[in-house]
């Protein structure tokens, strides 16, 4: 019960952020488009300035254990199975549908509220766990989803579709970010002084604004609608993700710190993301809205709960 106070205690001013966030969008006098323009900001500069900061400077010659991808990535493969399950079995979706649904069992809010909530409840030697997974996260998940729909549209994989997921994938500011913090770690060069101080002031507004653009971002969802499949996806997101985590990385002998980090992600709330994928294949647009405001709020207990019995 300490341990479950004690990170409840870290990531409580985190969530508090989210809702001040929240409330900042639900002003009438804040338009969406700010909340687009923030959003854009923080993605294209701090998140990546902090991502390659940390990536460029990390100690060298404390590896991750690659292990933390099998435990990862083996519980999105499983949840999404199950998810699919799930949406056919107790909702008797279409194809496209059960893979929209099942995509939201497992693609985290890693970036927005994964970064400063690991930096704050781990600390720094956490991040390069976080960083491995943000790397292959994207492009992974977006395959994973995009296969499974053309599949049930058509039988068959399209590759121009996985061609351009993969594209778009590696054009991210955060993929970049992160992709070219390494490469220069690699090198065994180190930052001039102003540059490694201009990058790592940049770096400390990631968090802040991230945690607002994630609250500003939620507040333009609600529960009008699809209640039922929501609160399906929360528990698939929000317990079932984690605990088959948490079985792969025990049975796989992973370090604590290395669990714990791969926990975390998991237990994070449904990830914006879900709701572009349930826009471009027109289903489930309100269920997965809802699930974003829902996992978000219901996180603020889950993630310090399973933090501390990863631990």
């Amino acid at each position: 019960m300490s341990t479950f106070l004690h990170y409840l205690t870290l990531s409580a001013p985190l969530f508090g952020v989210v809702v001040l966030g929240y409330g900042i969008g639900k002003l009438s006098s804040w338009k969406r488009e700010w909340t687009q323009r923030v959003s854009k900001f923080v993605f294209a500069v701090p998140l990546p300035a902090l991502l390659f900061h940390m990536m460029s400077t990390r100690t060298r010659g404390v590896p991750v254990d690659a292990r933390l991808l099998l435990a990862y990535f083996g519980s999105c493969f499983i949840v999404f199975g199950i998810g699919r399950a799930v949406a056919h079995f107790l909702f008797r979706m279409d194809g496209v549908a059960q893979s929209v649904f099942a995509l939201g069992g497992v693609f985290s809010n890693n970036v927005l509220l994964g970064v400063p909530l690991a930096r704050l409840t781990l600390g720094e030697p956490a991040m390069a766990s976080v960083a491995l997974v943000l790397v292959f996260n994207a492009l992974t998940l977006w395959t994973l989803v995009t296969v499974s729909v053309e599949w049930a549209r058509h039988g068959a994989l399209n590759l121009s579709g996985l061609r351009k997921t993969t594209v778009q994938v590696l054009k991210n500011p955060i993929v970049i970010g992160i992709l070219c913090g390494t490469a220069f770690a690699l090198t065994g060069l180190t930052l001039p002084p102003a540059a490694d101080t201009a990058l790592s002031w940049v770096g400390h507004l990631a968090g802040p604004l991230a945690l607002l653009v994630l609250g500003m971002g939620t507040s333009e969802y609600g529960f009008s609608s699809g209640w039922r499949e929501s609160a399906a996806i929360c528990l698939l997101k929000l317990v079932l993700q984690p605990l088959v985590v948490w079985a792969l990385a025990l049975a796989l002998g992973l370090p604590v710190l290395e669990r714990q980090a791969a926990v975390l992600l998991a237990s994070l709330s449904v990830g914006a993301n879900v709701y572009l994928m349930s826009n471009e294949f027109q289903t489930l647009q309100q269920p997965i809205a809802s699930s974003l405001v829902l996992s978000t709020l219901l996180a603020a207990v889950t993630t310090p709960l399973l933090l501390a019995l990863a631990g």
